[in-house]
């Protein structure tokens, strides 16, 4: 099914279209591109069909990579799921390729992205995968993970992070015929596509380009949150494995008002959220990290006892992290105040961004968060 996009959805709240052409075009001209590592990255995963386009005159190519034709700029068709394959406009292969000519973009839902799109049958539908140069992928991660106007050297410091952790997915999942990782923060990195790109991203990442962080020269896990409210988390006691390098420090995002919550629930709010113990009548916290999060909460019901763990506390009851105090409310509801947002471990990014003000350099700041790792050139293929 074609339609014009004219920009595309991703524009349709926005009245001043001819500014958004502008945009796209003052993206691709300020932004070098630098040959890299190519990412797979999942915009769309097991969805019945998904709608691609390009902002040039897109190349659609087959799975043995014969050229079908192309794709007009500036529309948008809808990839649906077929037997045996995919159904594209007027053809049917088992895959599709897009690749925008000269400085195009790609679109895939309701945004665009640089690179090119692989629209691919899988157990549950079709995913759409964006293949794209590390470092433009980059670009656009930086402003989604943080605010394109903090300080530069903050900024730095998550461009090498992002990095690193891109390529240990990558790594993990190298098994993956399909993608190495997606573009969503409850897994992976906030991905938004272009977008979320600006001058001081691309500062950011050229400055650092190629650099990653390495642990007895091996690729680490560069995990970073938003903030630990005074002090991060030694990793075994959040996810139960050890590694050396992610280790607890002071932190410096203590003022920070996200990171300071209170979050009320009833009794029949928590049993909604823990099945199996009926109606709640008690939250006891019964194991702390050295730091004082929670390791292990107690959930009592008239029909059963269950004890949350680890991470598990903080996912199943959806909390902004996992230390937090737990009081008794008014009608027999449960006040947990707590500190912090995100899992605690590794680099803090508000805590980066105070130290960055402070006159810390990204290096200083890498090597306060992440202990004993070596900056090092990526040697990745």
């Amino acid at each position: 099914m074609k339609f014009q996009l004219f920009l595309g959805a991703l524009f349709s709240q926005i009245k001043g279209r001819h500014w958004w052409l502008g945009m796209l075009l003052w993206i691709a001209l300020v932004a070098p591109a630098q040959a890299s590592v190519i990412l797979r990255v999942a915009i769309e995963r097991g969805v019945n069909q998904v709608k691609v386009g390009a902002s040039t005159t897109a190349t659609v190519k087959d799975s043995a990579g014969r050229t079908l034709g192309q794709l007009p700029a500036m529309s948008a068709f809808s990839a649906q799921a077929v037997p045996g394959g995919v159904a594209l406009d007027r053809w049917q292969s088992g895959l599709f390729w897009i690749e925008p000519t000269g400085k195009g973009f790609v679109y895939i839902g309701d945004r665009w992205f640089r690179g090119r799109i692989l629209v691919v049958p899988t157990d549950k539908g079709l995913t759409a995968v964006n293949w794209v140069d590390l470092e433009e992928y980059l670009y656009s991660v930086i402003g989604g993970e943080m605010d394109a106007s903090w300080p530069l050297e903050a900024l730095k410091a998550q461009a090498i992070a992002a990095r690193t952790y891109a390529l240990y997915e990558r790594e993990k999942q190298r098994n993956n015929p399909v993608y190495d990782l997606g573009d969503t923060p409850d897994r992976w990195q906030i991905y938004k596509g272009v977008n979320s790109e600006s001058r001081n991203t691309y500062a950011a990442v050229d400055a650092t380009s190629g650099k990653v962080l390495t642990y007895n020269n091996r690729i680490i896990l560069s995990v970073f949150h938003a903030c630990s409210g005074g002090h991060t988390e030694n990793v075994e006691d959040v996810w139960g494995n050890t590694l050396p390098y992610l280790r607890a420090v002071q932190d410096y995002d203590q003022n920070i008002s996200e990171c300071n919550w209170v979050k009320t629930f009833t009794p029949g709010e928590v049993s909604a959220r823990i099945s199996g113990v009926g109606n709640v009548t008690q939250m006891i916290p019964e194991a702390y990290s050295p730091y004082r999060s929670v390791k292990s909460l107690k959930i009592i019901g008239n029909r059963g006892t269950k004890v949350l763990r680890g991470e598990e506390v903080r996912t199943a009851l959806r909390l902004k992290s996992t230390r937090f105090t737990v009081s008794k409310g008014a009608n027999g509801s449960f006040v947990l105040q707590g500190l912090g947002y995100g899992h605690s471990l590794g680099m803090s990014q508000w805590g980066a961004h105070n130290l960055a003000q402070k006159g810390a350099s990204h290096l200083q700041i890498l090597g306060h968060y992440y202990k004993g790792v070596a900056l090092t050139p990526i040697q990745a293929k």
